[in-house]
Order: structure tokens, then C-alpha cells, then sequence
């Protein structure tokens, strides 16, 4: 395959993704599940024609975790904080937390029954399957009313750092003590203030590089510090969150001492130059992370009755939980939220860093790919079905 070749296909997935944006636009149907689908079609192709390729997935997790940071900070730049927003942000952390744990309840009975393993295996190898994926939920609410998608913002955001944080926690702690919870605390207290210190640093920075590049050194130092971070089990993600939010609400700190050292003239034209680059970012990288994820997934694994049956089960659970939760705990009926629960690009990171000895084989990529693929498809027909009620309202 010749440098040209490789330029075409990748500019042509480009070209494609942006048609899909805008497919997105006027159907509701996620650019995401017009992604997987292309990287299936290509795959299928590339075996009719026997085409040697490249092992995809050595770089999937890297790709991923960037388009992960991109995309939920993205998002989190989009948010201005209003004292009357209090109870939507409760609200939605609320709603992440007791749906992520009810989940994972359901999920490790689910492959208890399925593997009759221990239930510390069970439970963290549930733990994937229950974080709702912001990467396919934020790009996914574009479609809803502002408070709609301001919901979804933040919960997708606050299942994606809870589900993690517990995720690292179930790795780390075997077997349960006091002292795990006590490193818990101290890990959460400590990635806290991690991120209070670097929102300030990184501020003063922006407002101090005379350099015509400084957003991409931003972005670089934001993912530097994420790793790290990670790479400690700290969940990283509320550093990336935090500065979104911090970012954005800045000039509304009226205190002199900080507006006289971190607001400067041009801090409303950087966070929108900022924005869109980390905007077109997270479109680029996602873009080929789903392509790579439908390209390496093995579609005739879908033959296998027993996958599919169990992975029916799963996507039936996290659908009937959140309905209850949204209808008699948040009131909120049958609305296009109900249905925006992807797994996606954060449960395909969680599962590539389950450690080998808890890994379960009758739980393994097959059985992430119809979990994945069922609930883009879950999300595309329910979100079709409430735009057209209340167009028709």
C-alpha cells in the first residue's frame, strides 16, 4: 500500500465523518453508528480481498484515551455555571451514581450466572459494561434542547470519572479492608486538588505565552498531567472536567487579587480559539477511533447465538434501570434522555486494562462489540422515535 493510498483513505474517512456529522444533524441518527458501521463494511471488505493490514489494536487504547480527554473537555467548555443550574448538576451526578451502581449490581449477577466465577471477578468485569460512554453521549445530545443536552453533558462526564474510579478501585483492592476505602479517599482528595492547582497554573499560562502556539502546548501539559495521573490510579478525568468548567466560568471570579493575575484581555477569544481546536481535535481522533474499533471487531462472532442472547440480556438491564430511575426518581418519563446510555469508547479503555488474570473469556470482545453495537442502535431508534413525537406535538 503506497503513502498516496493511505492519504486517500484517511482524507476519504475524514470526508465521510463530516457527512455523517451532518446526517447526524437532520436524522438523530449518531455520527458514531454510521463510524462502527463503515469500519465493519471495511473490514468485510478487506477480507473479501484479502488485503493485509496493520494490528489496529496496538494503538486503539492510546487513540482512545485522547479522544476521550478531547471529547469530555470539549464538552465541559461548553458549560456556563449558573447558580440555578445547583439541582440540574445534582441531579445528574445523582443519576450517574445510582445508575452506574444498580448496573453493575445487575451486570455481575448477569455473568455470575453466565460463568458461575468468583463475584470479585464478575463484578469487575460488569464495571465496563455499566459507564455510559460521553464520547458517543455529548456528541449525541447535540440534537436536544440546551438543558437536555447540558444534563447530558454532565452525567455522561460524571459516569465516565465514577465508573473509572471504581474500576481502578476493584482492580486494586482484591480483597476489601479499611484501608482501602482510606486509600480511596486520599486518592480522590489528592486528584482534587491536583486539578484546583493545575486549573490555576494552566490559566496563568494561557494568559502568559506570547508564542502563536500555545493551545495545542495547553491541550499537551492537560494530557501529560492526565497521564500521570492514570498511570497513579487517579481518576484523571475530574482534572479535565474541572478545567472545562473552571476555563469557561473564570471571568465570572470577581475577586481582584485573581481577575488582576489570571484574567487578561484576550481570555474570551482564546477559550473560543481553544474550543475550536479541541473541537475539530476530538472530531479528527474519533473519527478513526470508531473506524478502527468497527475494523478490528469480528463480526461473525454475531453467528454465535449465546453472545447475543447474553448480550441482549445486558443491554436489556441498562435500559429497564435507567427507565425506572429517570421515570420514578427523577420523573422525568419517557423522554430522548432514556435512551442515551452508549457504551462505547470508555468501555472499550476499561476493558482493554482489565488485568489478564480476571479477564473472563465467554465476557470477551464479541460480547463488548454487541454491547457496543446494540446500544448505538438502542439510542439511534429511541432518539428517531421522540423527535418524531414531539415534531408531530
Amino acid at each position: 500500500m503506497t503513502t498516496y493510498t493511505i492519504l486517500i483513505i484517511l482524507s476519504g474517512l475524514v470526508i465521510f465523518s463530516y457527512l455523517f456529522d451532518l446526517v447526524a444533524s437532520k436524522t438523530r441518527l449518531p455520527s458514531v453508528l454510521l463510524l462502527l458501521l463503515l469500519g465493519i463494511g471495511l473490514r468485510l471488505l478487506v477480507d473479501r480481498l484479502a488485503i493485509k493490514t496493520f494490528d489496529f489494536l496496538s494503538i486503539l487504547p492510546t487513540l482512545g484515551t485522547v479522544g476521550l480527554i478531547l471529547i469530555v473537555f470539549e464538552g465541559s467548555l461548553e458549560l456556563k455555571y449558573e447558580k440555578q443550574k445547583n439541582r440540574l448538576i445534582k441531579g445528574a451526578f445523582l443519576s450517574a451514581f445510582f445508575i452506574l451502581l444498580a448496573t453493575v449490581s445487575v451486570i455481575t449477577y448477569i455473568i455470575y450466572q453466565i460463568t458461575g466465577l468468583p463475584l470479585y471477578t464478575c463484578f469487575t468485569n460488569a464495571i465496563p459494561f455499566s459507564v455510559i460512554s460521553s464520547a458517543i453521549a455529548i456528541p449525541s445530545a447535540a440534537a436536544l434542547d440546551k438543558r437536555g443536552k447540558e444534563y447530558i453533558i454532565y452525567e455522561s462526564s460524571f459516569s465516565d470519572i465514577l465508573g473509572v474510579i471504581v474500576f481502578n478501585f476493584a482492580v486494586s483492592n482484591q480483597h476489601i479492608s479499611v484501608s482501602s476505602f482510606t486509600g480511596l479517599a486520599l486518592s480522590t482528595v489528592l486528584i482534587v486538588l491536583v486539578s484546583a492547582v493545575s486549573c490555576i497554573l494552566l490559566i496563568y499560562l494561557m494568559g502568559r505565552i506570547s508564542h502563536h502556539i500555545k493551545f495545542f502546548l495547553i491541550i499537551s501539559i492537560l494530557i501529560l498531567v492526565y497521564a500521570i495521573g492514570q498511570s497513579y490510579h487517579l481518576s484523571a478525568l475530574i482534572l479535565i472536567l474541572s478545567f472545562g468548567l473552571f476555563l469557561n466560568n473564570a471571568d465570572a471570579i470577581n475577586h481582584a487579587y485573581f481577575r488582576s493575575i489570571f484574567i487578561y484581555k484576550n481570555l474570551q477569544t482564546d477559550l473560543s480559539q481553544l474550543y475550536q481546536l479541541s473541537a475539530e481535535s476530538a472530531f479528527i481522533i474519533r473519527t478513526f477511533f470508531f473506524v478502527m474499533f468497527g475494523f478490528t471487531m469480528n463480526v461473525y462472532a454475531l453467528n454465535d447465538q449465546l453472545v447475543l442472547v447474553n448480550g441482549l440480556f445486558i443491554l436489556i438491564s441498562i435500559y429497564v434501570i435507567r427507565f425506572l430511575y429517570l421515570k420514578f426518581v427523577r420523573r422525568d418519563g419517557v423522554s430522548p434522555e432514556v435512551f442515551i446510555a452508549p457504551r462505547g469508547l470508555i468501555s472499550i479503555l476499561l476493558y482493554y486494562n482489565l488485568p489478564n488474570s480476571i479477564k473472563i473469556p465467554e465476557i470477551g470482545t464479541p460480547f463488548l462489540f454487541v454491547v457496543v453495537l446494540g446500544s448505538s442502535l438502542i439510542m439511534s431508534i429511541g432518539l428517531l422515535a421522540t423527535g418524531k413525537s414531539v415534531a408531530t406535538r
